[in-house]
């Protein structure tokens, strides 16, 4: 068939040597007919090329013979049917070879595909989403009373368990029944003890789902991290109307009925489970107040904290009801910090007696304080704990804090800083929760931020026009001449390139003093803007007193440049470098690109380190390196002391500051401590 096609596309061609015509057909006229002589005929000639111009024989016109002139006019008549015929048959052709083409591209994309299908068989992250699947199961197998709370917790170890096997024994879940999976469960079933932690974050971020601040970014990176090393986590989330459902793999609502209490009240919730990252998430869904969630922000109204009380009750109540018994509830913020006293106060005695609480402190300046009486919403009692040893606020005593609450009834409390110490945090940067957090600070831990490994790593980022890692370093030089190609920029690799990354808080009086004074050097600047912050004015009103040929700015929020600016840059300026949103100085050292503060003249950046208190790693190592650095001092040691600089900038590269390194650790010691407490 496809043969045929082409056979009766494929336009006349004619022979090298053309021959005279024997006929040409003429109309009869009254019943007469007319022909050209064979002479006539012999000396014209048919010249027929694709849709060229068609040459036909010329009959002659002798004068005043009508039928001659009518013969002549059909000739013409014929002449123009043929060509645009012979255009029908060449555009028949060219749509013919193009749909060819596009199967085969789609016969090749398949086969791809079936290709990379078969080699991330088995692959860790295929597991995490498969035993995801299975715990989700389970969780819609209590709430439709199928099982009992008890035989879930069984089922529930015999995952975290059993990990690697389990993935490859319920291969395609969702194709199973509950009734066929709950059999292959018990078949499967054989006590062991567990390794890892079982831990349940309720947040209010997660990304890529939901993304406002650092949050989000944290959750989902320090789950993995976690997860890699054998613990199992799973995050439960508001379902926000601005969510973004396309990054849920597996998403299903659990079609049983789960109610939470709230203003005297039992209210009906959806419930919807699926997996990101390899993270079983869930999603709580408010029917009578869906108004909650169903709005253009995540923060910002008047009612956050009913909107958020309704959230983390109705999140403990899903815990219980589906029997679950996490070694650690992991709350976030205020937002979620009015679980500790609900869950000490309440929820302790209902099946939940050997989990704990760690909360993480992100921002100490928000703090939610508000009337007692609202304490009441939720089911707790506002007069036992409007008291200075519970929630009442230590300046605004009429208040309850629902921060300080979370600090008091947790097990444990992080505070993420990459830089400051300890005692740093609880002296200057407690806005008013000093006494408190004096009070409880044994069981306070500082973690710095990490970032992604997966996505951030030059040795295998594929941004990049060439990759380079500690062993082989050609490859930075050849993204060095690339982003100079790229934004226009004179190639010389002697030159030094500085990039800045721009966010809406910049100090654009020092950002402009310190770019002025750098480039009386051989220095070239790259200022780019974010994608998430509005930093395109910040960039409009630099732009202008910084004319010169040897400063680009790049207003475009793109993935790939921002990767090469990192990979081309020799430094990178950075507005501070406790940076939980961009990570911008953690990139910055991976790509071999030494961070240094915009303001390294004020005390926050030049003597940050305290060495009597407690610090990163993180914080010991750029206080040993380029902490202390001004752009001049940079610039001089690369001119007089390359070989030193460069021993810096490998140190620096080989070092590990991604989730899956210190702040892993340090939050895996806090899960420790407080199930032995």
């Amino acid at each position: 068939m496809k043969a045929a096609l082409i056979s009766t596309a494929i336009p006349w061609q004619p022979p090298p040597h053309h021959k005279p015509l024997k006929t040409l057909c003429c109309s009869k006229v009254n019943g007469a007919s007319s022909s050209p002589s064979p002479s006539s005929s012999s000396s014209s000639q048919i010249k027929l090329q694709g849709s060229e111009n068609l040459e036909l024989p010329q009959p002659r016109i002798q004068s005043g013979e009508a039928k001659e002139t009518d013969v002549w006019r059909l000739f013409r008549e014929a002449q123009k049917n043929i060509l645009h015929l012979n255009q029908h048959r060449l555009k028949a052709v060219e749509d013919l070879n193009k749909t060819n083409s596009e199967k085969q591209l789609l016969i090749d994309k398949i086969e791809q595909l079936e290709l990379e299908k078969q080699a991330s068989v088995g692959k860790p992250q295929d597991r995490l989403s498969s035993c995801w699947e299975v715990l989700l199961r389970i969780d819609s197998m209590v709430l439709t009373r199928m099982i009992a709370a008890g035989e879930a917790s069984d089922l529930r170890r015999l995952v975290m368990d059993h990990k690697v096997s389990l993935a490859e024994v319920f291969d395609g879940t969702l194709q199973k029944t509950d009734a066929e999976l709950l059999a292959e469960l018990r078949h499967f079933f054989a006590r062991s003890r567990r390794n890892g932690f079982h831990i349940v974050h309720i947040c209010t971020e997660m990304a890529p789902l939901v993304s406002v601040g650092s949050l989000a970014s944290y959750v989902t990176g320090l789950s993995r991290a976690l997860q890699r090393k054998g613990h199992l986590v799973e995050v439960i989330l508001p379902k926000y109307s601005s969510l973004d459902l396309d990054e849920i793999q597996g998403l299903q609502e659990i079609e049983a009925e789960s109610f939470s209490y709230f203003n005297g009240q039992l209210h009906g919730n959806r419930i919807w489970t699926g997996v990101v990252y390899g993270i079983g998430v869930t999603l709580i869904q408010p029917l009578e107040y869906s108004e909650f969630f169903n709005r253009e922000k995540v923060y910002g109204y008047s009612d956050d904290f009913e909107r958020f009380t309704y959230f983390s009750r109705a999140s403990l109540d899903y815990i219980v009801k589906c029997g679950k018994q996490p070694d650690v509830i992991h709350i976030h913020n205020w937002e979620t910090a009015i679980i500790g006293p609900l869950f000490w106060d309440i929820f302790a005695k209902q099946g939940l007696e050997g989990t704990r609480i760690l909360l993480t402190c992100h921002d100490l300046n928000s703090q939610c304080l508000e009337h007692p009486d609202k304490l009441a919403l939720c089911g707790l009692d506002p007069s036992s704990l409007h008291r200075p040893d519970r929630l009442q606020d230590n300046t605004k005593s009429h208040l309850v804090n629902i921060l300080k609450g979370g600090v008091v009834y947790s097990n444990n409390v992080v505070i993420m800083s990459s830089i400051l110490s300890k005692g740093r945090v609880i002296h200057t940067l407690s806005h008013g929760l000093d006494p408190t957090l004096n009070i409880h600070k044994n069981k306070l831990v500082v973690s710095p931020c990490g970032f992604d490994n997966s996505t951030w790593d030059p040795s295998k980022d594929s941004f990049l026009p060439r990759n380079f890692n500690v062993e082989d370093m050609e490859g930075k030089a050849v993204c060095k001449a690339a982003l100079q190609q790229h934004l226009g920029l004179p190639e010389h690799a002697s030159t030094i390139l500085i990039g800045c990354i721009v966010s809406e808080d910049v100090d654009l009086e020092n950002m402009r003093a310190v770019i002025m004074k750098a480039s009386k050097s051989d220095v070239q600047f790259i200022i780019m803007g974010t994608s998430k912050l509005s930093s395109i004015h910040k960039l409009g009103s630099l732009q202008e007193p910084l004319k010169d040929e040897q400063v680009k700015f790049v207003n475009e929020c793109d993935a790939a440049i921002t990767h090469l600016v990192f990979a081309g840059s020799d430094i990178i300026l950075c507005q501070s470098f406790h940076d939980p949103v961009l990570q911008v100085p953690l990139k910055a050292l991976k790509y071999g690109a030494a961070p240094i503060a915009l303001n390294s003249s004020h005390d926050n950046f030049r003597n940050f380190a305290e060495h009597d208190y407690e610090t990163t790693n993180f914080s010991r190592f750029i206080s040993s390196t380029f902490g202390n650095m001004s752009i001049s001092e940079v610039l001089d040691e690369m001119k007089n002391h390359p070989s030193k600089w460069k021993r810096k900038i490998l140190d620096a590269m080989e070092m590990d500051f991604s989730w899956d390194a210190e702040c892993c650790d340090v939050h895996c010691s806090a899960y420790t401590a407080i199930k032995k407490s």
